[in-house]
């Protein structure tokens, strides 16, 4: 992304993202001798940047999600706040299952565009997940692709998990956040994008707890309706890091874990000692970057949003769990007071998921529970709508600069059967308590 950013010496700065347009030009990436790339097979260690486009490519049969088939069962009601179903053909990259929705708004003088990372699998045995992008000039509409990317015009695949197999990724992969920086750490003649994810292992992690397996799973299996498959199956996860200058092509970066993944899980006495998910990334300042991140407490019985720091983005220390009885954090600075926004998913006794909201002065202590009424923010759908099983994975975009300034909060739902999708909700003006689910959108 091309950005005018001031570079602190040895910190990393933050670009805004709704005020960054890529441009028509080239620029080379690479990496000081202090880290490395994992996966050179993946990316070269020079990178190639040219214009996003949103242009349908002829290359790949892009598709767009207005054009779907695959959900026309259902009626105009039921698919309220629907916006990316599943693939269109059975041999597409993201055919059985959907959700981790990671969405960017860029603005320039005369274009509005969009980006959505998301998790995404096929009928592979075992399961696993890649991660793939989709493109918007609206956040509504979006077109995505069937197979590997092959350009920097395209849309589609754009990481899959690692073949090396001592890594910690080496499963499956699932998006957290990307941040646009420049760092001292990385030489690039324009900022990059890092996108922190969470690796998955064949490891599985062994516990003692008095709770409902369902959903439960690291990684979570909606799509499974085989009774003799374990839906409950929990894999050992780790955080992980790429880093990318077109959004599509991605170098893994070496974390300090002998895995390559960034840092480890706790010791046995500690809340993460099962694994780590959900690495959520936010720059607060200048050589503080702050990580929020999700496990279960075994111990407890309970889900778990835990917290970590850094001066550059790849070394990090655990400061401990900040919430408990949520997962899948999002957390975003509210611009018009510069408090913290955290929305998470909450999973009741029941296993029934929906989205809550926190908030925090200062990011780091205090975070309290919003609360409209007692009730969750976003809970799921009504009688046969196409989230009525649940929904979560929230992600937070804060619409600045519009009149009214709205929120959209992206989400994954869950519905009949163990279909997947990503759905849209949008707040009430400035009034983050109240969010409705978005209509209008199929055609």
């Amino acid at each position: 992304m091309e950005a005018t950013a001031v570079k602190f010496l040895g910190n990393p700065s933050i670009v805004t993202a709704s005020r960054t347009i890529q441009q028509c030009r080239s620029t080379i990436l690479s990496l000081q001798n202090s880290y490395s790339y994992r996966n050179k097979h993946l990316l070269p260690l020079s990178l190639t940047v040219t214009r996003c486009s949103t242009t349908k490519s002829s290359q790949t049969g892009q598709d767009s999600i207005f054009e779907s088939s695959q959900s026309g069962n259902l009626s105009s009601s039921s698919k309220r706040g629907l916006v990316l179903d599943l693939g269109l053909s059975s041999d597409s990259w993201d055919s059985e299952e959907i959700g981790s929705p990671v969405v960017k708004r860029f603005l320039s003088d005369n274009e509005e565009r969009w980006y959505m990372w998301y998790h995404g699998s096929s009928n592979q045995n075992p399961p696993s997940d890649s991660v793939g992008l989709a493109v918007s000039n609206n956040g509504i509409h979006w077109e995505r692709g069937k197979r590997k990317v092959e350009s920097t015009d395209d849309v589609g695949l754009v990481m899959s998990s690692c073949e090396d197999w001592w890594a910690f990724d080496k499963a499956s992969v699932r998006p957290g956040e990307v941040v646009i920086m420049s760092s001292s750490k990385v030489r690039a003649n324009s900022s990059v994008y890092w996108m922190y994810y969470t690796g998955y292992t064949t490891e599985t992690a062994e516990f003692e707890s008095k709770v409902s397996t369902f959903g439960f799973g690291n990684p979570e299996r909606f799509h499974l309706c085989d009774e003799k498959v374990e839906k409950a199956m929990v894999f050992r996860s780790l955080p992980g890091l790429a880093i990318s200058q077109d959004g599509r092509h991605w170098a893994r970066i070496e974390g300090e874990h002998h895995s390559g993944a960034l840092f480890d899980v706790g010791s046995d006495k500690d809340w993460d000692f099962l694994y780590i998910a959900s690495p959520h990334v936010v720059f607060h300042g200048s050589g503080d970057l702050r990580m929020y991140y999700h496990s279960f407490d075994a111990k407890t019985g309970e889900f778990g949003i835990g917290m970590a720091r850094s001066r550059e983005g790849i070394k990090w220390v655990k400061l401990g769990k900040i919430l408990g009885g949520g997962r899948y954090p999002c957390v975003t600075r509210n611009k018009r007071d510069g408090s913290y926004v955290m929305a998470y998913e909450g999973v009741d006794s029941k296993g029934k998921m929906s989205i809550g909201l926190a908030v925090s002065k200062d990011g780091l202590n205090d975070w309290k529970r919003v609360e409209d009424g007692g009730e969750a923010v976003v809970t799921v759908g009504e009688g046969k709508a196409w989230d009525n099983e649940g929904v979560g994975c929230p992600y937070l975009v804060e619409m600045d600069g519009d009149c009214d300034h709205q929120w959209r909060l992206y989400y994954r739902g869950v519905g009949n059967g163990g279909r997947t999708g990503i759905g849209l909700a949008v707040s009430e003006g400035s009034e983050i308590t109240k969010f409705t689910k978005q209509t209008g959108i199929h055609f």
